[in-house]
């Protein structure tokens, strides 16, 4: 319980409040000035800002200025507030997106997880957040490193450059808390060896906040936040064997990054409408002349490398656009205000980087013909896409009629391309492209027939080029001892390359007679042997002529590699003027017989979720040579088989005990066997000291030396079980003598035998052998219900060829799965390709060779179908030898889709079988055959269910009394069938054979449903009847019913005659329903 406050505590609690309220009244009294004086401030602060407003109007008409003049301010105004209000919603939105970025990313996929297909994944790019943390780490030393940069050399560098700009300062650098972002990492090491290709998905959103101030000007400018998103990619060449392992470090954009800036101070202006749009593209512009292919920035890590090489390699190659035609374009152009539909008047704008063509427009017409051709330098692959924009031609305003994007890549695997593209962002229109990858060679064996290929290219457009033969690369190294300009003064030396009437410039460099330029130019050739290269080294006013050269390309033909890299004298200049520059001529080649035999279709490439290209009609392109069969390995086919029949054991020990031991009971015995890695477990039986097993275990197996097939009996119990014995026996020893009926006693105990049943099958290629081995085997019936197989399918899988792609259009990576029935088997997974490899053998147990069919599915990583083949293995039954090695189409694929596989079928033919078809040499085992009875009398609950003897046409000739009957449940119609087909060796108890039928009882029901009796077969011992009934029950309810069956011979009511003539008992539960039993079964005598 709480105590009462005491008198004191009230007394300074009261004296306490009084405190407080008397410092807030002071304090309210403090703050009255100061809010009066925040109030008279803001009511000046909009007296201002209206007076700034009326100001210009009151100016306009003082100086008598026209009204409209106001107006176009006031809209010049708010169109740069609108704009400058726009970035900055922008910039924050980035900014927030960066800090929170963990549940943005969260809230957006669980907004779009209904919308995201299962099989969306990103394999190829990884994740590097370590590089994220050191960004993050380093950030501000990166600052640091900046400023000084600017502040100590950029800015005095400005300084120098102009007198205007001799106060400038740079009054804050600061690049902010927020490090760039390196969102994902691509790799390449496939292309070639000596380099390593990364391509960087870059993201920057930042509070960098940078401020220059022209101080002789009162002007500042700056920037605060930039935004700036692109695939920057990164070459590591040439890997060298020194430190530091890499020669140089080359970057670039391959296409244009999304760059907006925040501008502050006199930049402002940049905002305005207009102006915005031309400064953004004025500084991509700057950008992409210094980072976007096919400019590189590259940095050497070591001395004495070619720079200018590596700034500008060779091209990956060069791809030939043939724009020939488009049909269903949308139509665009109205009269009447929309009433009458008209027609479109199209034309197309090709872009690869910043190589750009357009082509003629054709007048009032929706299925336009253009048949141009185009060249396209295509430096790095994949990567570099070919975009295709469809306009109707306006005179204010063109409009657009679709677009679709390709990535080269696909080009260049497929070589030739020649297809109908749907359009997209169009209601209809198709666009038909043929393109073309040539080759760069560095011979010129194939002049000739390359410049007679290019006569027969037909251009119908007057601005198009004639077809190229060649490309020239000019390597611009450097210059010596160039001559003075006048006054004895250095010139600042430039060079113009031209060939024919292609002219490109160098770089300037200043103030020196021995220049360092390091530049490359490329040029399109269209005939070696007639045009020459014109060097014209100029000061930078272009006027002063310091010299100038002159090389015919025929001079390139002849050299070797079609190169020359060496210093040339100058004409007109100084007797010691010379420059050193390098000439590469690579001819033009469509290497037609190097079309992949995997036809690539036209998908978008590599990943770019923005490359979107359907293609039309599919046109399958040549294929080249493939094997025709496999060639798999010499120990293909060359497992076997071993059949293991467990069929009983005798005196094993006593390991149950009762009353505490006082009295020996039994045991329940299992049989436990291991070979070739594998493990089989019998059933186990219980209370028995004799068990019988009767059960058949097959195993696949190759002849290595030292197998051994292990067998160990135990006692089940309920802890631990019970050790009973074992035995070993010698695979070697089994394939020497190939069948072995014996006893075998058990090792490590007392007493106890088992015996057991093992043959190494014969594997035959005989089709004849097939029907007497089915009719064997349909005779046999095992405990365990396993069926014994008539056949081995071996199966090579070598590769494939023509696969589809991936849905992103990458090659997939290629799986093929094996099953017959349950029974499934799996390839390793190839590395991208539509025409993969595996060489991998594979075999299974066939049970029936005219039943069972193969299934071979092919996938994406076990994912995405990529084509099926469903092969009965009855085709193999007519085939010499019963093999096929060869080609086999694909369903669910492309038309061109096929496999290549060998399938081959041996039949396992057991000597039981010969001796059951009483072929020679069957009496050798014969006599080793267990007859039912024989192994029913082990056990008195076996011999009752007599189901199980194995009749034949051994046990036929014996004479026992036997029935044919066929026993199967047919999930389809749901009901247990059972077929009556003949009797055979029946007793006769009169001078005449019986009038034989046979009725039977499905127990325990007896009722009308369940009683059936077939027809009578007057005097006859051997009838067939061959007699279909069927019960219409449940597979669960059929496990649990039994057979009461009588062979009767129909005698009068006052005959003498026996009427049965042998009865039989089969349970249902040991019968393998689903599958089927076809057999004779052993007749038992009335009395029995």
């Amino acid at each position: 319980m709480q105590k009462p406050p005491m008198p004191s505590e009230d007394a300074a609690r009261a004296s306490a409040g009084a405190a407080r309220e008397a410092a807030d009244s002071a304090l309210r009294e403090d703050a009255q000035p100061h809010d009066s004086l925040k109030h008279a401030v803001s009511v000046l602060w909009s007296f201002g800002k209206c007076l700034g407003a009326l100001l210009p109007v009151y100016l306009a008409g003082y100086f008598g200025f026209s009204i409209s003049l106001v107006l176009l301010g006031l809209m010049v105004y708010t169109g740069w507030k609108h704009g400058r209000d726009g970035k900055q919603a922008r910039l924050q939105s980035a900014l927030y997106f960066v800090e929170n970025e963990q549940d943005v990313t969260t809230t957006r996929v669980f907004r779009s997880k209904r919308d995201l297909p299962a099989w969306v994944s990103f394999p190829d790019v990884e994740k590097v957040e370590w590089m994220n943390k050191i960004l993050q780490q380093a950030w501000p030393f990166i600052g640091q490193y900046l400023e000084k940069l600017l502040v100590e050399t950029i800015a005095p560098l400005i300084r120098t450059t102009s007198t205007h700009l001799q106060t400038l300062s740079f009054t804050k650098v600061d690049l902010g808390d927020r490090a760039m972002k390196v969102v994902g990492v691509k790799a390449y090491t496939e292309h070639d060896k000596r380099q390593v290709i990364l391509d960087l998905y870059i993201s920057y959103a930042g509070d960098v906040e940078i401020n220059a101030e022209v101080k002789k000007y009162f002007c500042k400018a700056g920037v605060k936040g930039i935004q700036l998103h692109g695939k920057l990619r990164v070459i590591l060449e040439p890997l060298i064997g020194d430190i530091p392992l890499v020669g140089a470090i080359t970057m670039f954009f391959i296409r244009r990054p999304k760059l907006d800036i925040n501008w502050t101070g006199l930049t402002n202006l940049l905002d305005i409408p207009g102006l915005n749009a031309i400064s953004d593209t004025m500084i991509m512009d700057a950008i992409a002349s210094f980072l976007v292919l096919p400019n590189r920035l590259t940095v050497p890590l070591v001395a004495n490398l070619h720079v200018a090489q590596l700034r500008s390699p060779l091209p990956r190659g060069i791809v030939r656009i043939h724009l020939l035609e488009a049909e269903n374009l949308a139509t665009k152009d109205n009269y009447v205000k929309g009433i009458i539909s008209g027609k479109s008047d199209p034309y197309a704008v090709l872009r690869v980087g910043t190589q750009i063509f357009t082509s003629h427009h054709v007048d009032n017409n929706l299925n336009p013909q253009w048949r141009e051709m185009y060249e396209v330098i295509v430096h790095e692959v994949p990567g570099q896409e070919l975009e295709l924009e469809v306009f109707d031609k306006d005179p204010d305003q063109d409009d657009f009629l679709g677009r679709l994007k390709l990535d080269l890549g696909i080009v260049k695997k497929a070589i030739i391309l020649d297809e109908w593209y749907t359009l997209k962002d169009a209601k209809s229109g198709q666009v038909h492209l043929r393109l073309e990858w040539l080759s760069l060679l560095p011979s010129a064996e194939h002049l000739t027939e390359v410049l007679q290929r290019n006569e027969n290219i037909t251009i119908s457009s007057k601005t198009a080029y004639p077809p190229s033969a060649a490309i020239l690369t000019v390597y611009l190294d450097r210059a010596q001892d160039l001559p003075f300009k006048k006054g004895n003064k250095d010139p600042s030396p430039m060079v113009q390359v031209s060939v024919q009437d292609t002219t490109k410039e160098s770089r300037t460099v200043y103030g020196t007679n021995n220049p360092v330029w390091e530049d490359a130019f490329t040029f399109f050739i269209q005939d070696p042997r007639k045009q020459d290269i014109d060097i014209q080294v100029k000061d930078d006013d272009r006027a002063l002529t310091l010299g100038c050269l002159s090389v015919p390309l025929s001079r390139l033909l002849s050299s070797t590699e079609l190169s020359m890299d060496q210093w040339f004298q100058l004409e007109k200049s100084g007797p010691a003027s010379r420059i050193y520059m390098t000439f590469l001529l690579r001819l033009l080649w469509l290497n037609e017989e190097a079309i992949p035999t995997t036809p690539v279709p036209p998908i978008p490439g590599e990943g770019d979720t923005e490359s979107e290209v359907s293609p039309g009609a599919t046109k399958v392109t040549p294929t080249s040579k493939r094997p025709e069969h496999t060639s798999p390995d010499s120990s293909f086919a060359s497992e076997g088989v071993l059949r293991i029949h467990l069929v009983e054991a005798q005196s094993l020990i006593a390991k149950d005990s009762l009353m505490g031991g006082m009295m020996k009971g039994k045991s329940d015995p299992y049989v436990k066997i291991r070979v070739g890695g594998l493990a089989f477990k019998s059933q186990v039986i219980k209370e028995n000291l004799n068990p019988v097993w009767n059960e058949l275990y097959e195993v696949i197996l190759t002849q290595l030396p030292g197998q051994e097939v292990e067998f160990e009996l135990y006692d089940k119990d309920i802890d631990q079980d019970d050790f009973l014995g074992r035995v070993k026996v010698s695979l070697r020893e089994l394939i020497s003598a190939q069948f072995n009926d014996q006893w075998y006693t058990l090792n490590d105990v007392k007493s106890g035998r088992l015996h057991l049943v093992m043959e190494w099958l014969p594997k035959v290629s005989v089709a004849t052998r097939l029907e007497q081995i089915l009719h064997y085997n349909s005779q046999q019936s095992y405990l365990n219900k396993t069926f014994p197989s008539a056949a081995m399918l071996f199966v090579y899988v070598e590769r494939a060829h023509g696969l589809p792609l991936k849905k992103s259009g990458k090659e997939p990576k290629a799986g093929a799965e094996l099953s017959i029935k349950n029974v499934s088997y799996r390839t390793k997974v190839c590395t991208r390709s539509t025409s993969p490899h595996w060489d991998e053998a594979f075999h299974f147990l066939i049970r029936d060779p005219r039943e069972d069919t193969l299934i071979v599915k092919l996938s994406h990583s076990w994912g995405q179908a990529l084509g099926a083949l469903v092969f009965p293995v009855r085709e193999l039954l007519v085939e010499k030898d019963l093999l096929l090695d060869r080609w086999f189409n694909l369903d669910g694929a492309m038309p061109e889709s096929q496999i290549l596989l060998r399938a081959e079928v041996k039949l396992l033919d057991c000597k039981l079988a010969q001796c059951s078809d009483g072929t020679d040499g069957a009496e050798e085992v014969c006599h080793v055959i267990p007859s039912g009875e024989a192994a029913a009398a082990a056990n008195h609950e076996f011999r009752h269910r007599n189901v199980h003897a194995q009749g034949g046409e051994d046990a036929g000739a014996s004479g026992n009394a036997q029935v044919k009957l066929s026993i199967a449940y047919s999930s389809e119609e749901n009901r247990l069938v059972i077929t009556i087909h003949a009797c055979r060796n029946l007793p006769s108890y009169s001078k005449d054979s019986p009038d034989t039928y046979v009725t039977f009882i499905l127990q325990p029901d007896k009722n009308r449903n369940t009683k059936k009796k077939t027809s009578v077969k007057k005097k006859n011992s051997k009838p067939e009847f061959n007699e279909r009934f069927d019960f219409d029950i449940s597979l669960v309810d059929a496990k649990k019913r039994h057979i009461e069956l009588s062979v009767k011979n129909s005698v009068s009511f006052m005959s003498r005659e026996k009427e049965i003539l042998g009865k039989l008992h089969i349970d249902l539960n040991q019968l393998d329903l689903k599958t089927g039993v076809t057999q004779w079964y052993d007749l038992l005598d009335e009395t029995n």
